[in-house]
């Protein structure tokens, strides 16, 4: 049986702990609210985008543009993002998971996949499992916590001209969509070629005057289209990783409280225990000296 020191030392340690954990969560939680913003500024401009070059695909010769062509599947890249730290949860560990298991099952019939992991929680999880093969890792590109559009940018062009030199034939994204404090979905999104918008059969697909020509639309859009999805899902990953981990840590705050309650009565019980053996041991004295 533990002695009273070891239990006070014991309750001292997880004070301590939920402490650190409830800070945890306040950061978290005012994080949240900044990310929370930019995700909804965010959506409904990727949403549009989106739709309108899904129907402007339809409409377009794939021909018009190496972006719109739909290759023979030999290899595609998936892009996986993840968290650099860890303290929340599931977070990252079922993005990796998913991930891992969409590479398995490749469900679009690809001759080949690889991964380029964004955080480095997935590359550590990723990299150790057998038949993963991680073709590039980018690590801590968000310092304070803040998603810029540069930074995407610059992951959106690397991916472009990946595809135009045809080193891959489709490009996916896979991260964790924010849909609450408590919630995230996985989402597992195609960004190249673009996919164009399914239309019932027989349905009436008008046309539209390009000004100055389809090409030069085409051309400044597209590009740009991967770059907004990029960042989308990079404000949507860091927004969920902020409400995973703010629900984390307030969980362990609470199992910090109740720990802390059972080792107190614990404490009083033990101390109790030697307080009543030290007077039987007194009482015990007094009869013998009698």
């Amino acid at each position: 049986m533990p002695s009273l020191k070891d239990i006070k030392k014991r309750i001292s340690s997880v004070k301590n702990t939920r402490q650190i954990t409830k800070a945890m969560k306040m950061v978290s939680a005012a994080k949240l609210r900044r990310a929370q913003e930019a995700v909804v500024a965010a959506r409904p401009y990727s949403n549009k985008m989106l739709e309108v070059l899904s129907s402007l695909a339809l409409r377009e010769d794939p021909e018009a543009h190496p972006l719109l062509q739909q290759r023979e599947k030999t290899k595609g890249l998936v892009i996986v993002i993840t968290g650099d730290r860890g303290l929340c949860g599931g977070f990252n560990a079922n993005l990796s998971k998913a991930a891992e298991r969409f590479m398995r099952e490749n469900p679009e019939g690809y001759g080949s996949l690889e991964l380029l992991c964004i955080g480095r929680k997935g590359n550590d999880y990723l990299k150790r499992r057998r038949g993963m093969s991680i073709a590039k890792v980018y690590e801590h590109l968000f310092g304070a916590g803040q998603v810029t559009y540069p930074t995407a940018a610059l992951l959106g062009q690397e991916a472009v001209e990946l595809f135009q030199a045809g080193g891959y034939d489709g490009v996916f994204l896979i991260y964790n969509a924010f849909r609450s404090a408590i919630a995230q979905e996985i989402t597992i999104r195609q960004v190249l070629p673009i996919v164009p918008k399914q239309v019932p059969e027989g349905t009436h697909v008008p046309d539209y005057l390009h000004e100055p020509n389809a090409q030069e639309v085409l051309k400044q859009l597209l590009p740009k289209h991967v770059e907004v999805q990029i960042f989308r899902a990079l404000l949507e990953s860091v927004a969920a990783e902020h409400g995973a981990r703010m629900s984390a840590m307030d969980s362990a705050s609470k199992n910090a409280s109740e720990m802390i309650g059972k080792l107190t009565l614990q404490y009083n019980r033990a101390r109790q225990a030697a307080i009543t053996k030290e007077l039987m041991e007194i009482i015990s004295g007094a009869e013998a000296i009698k």
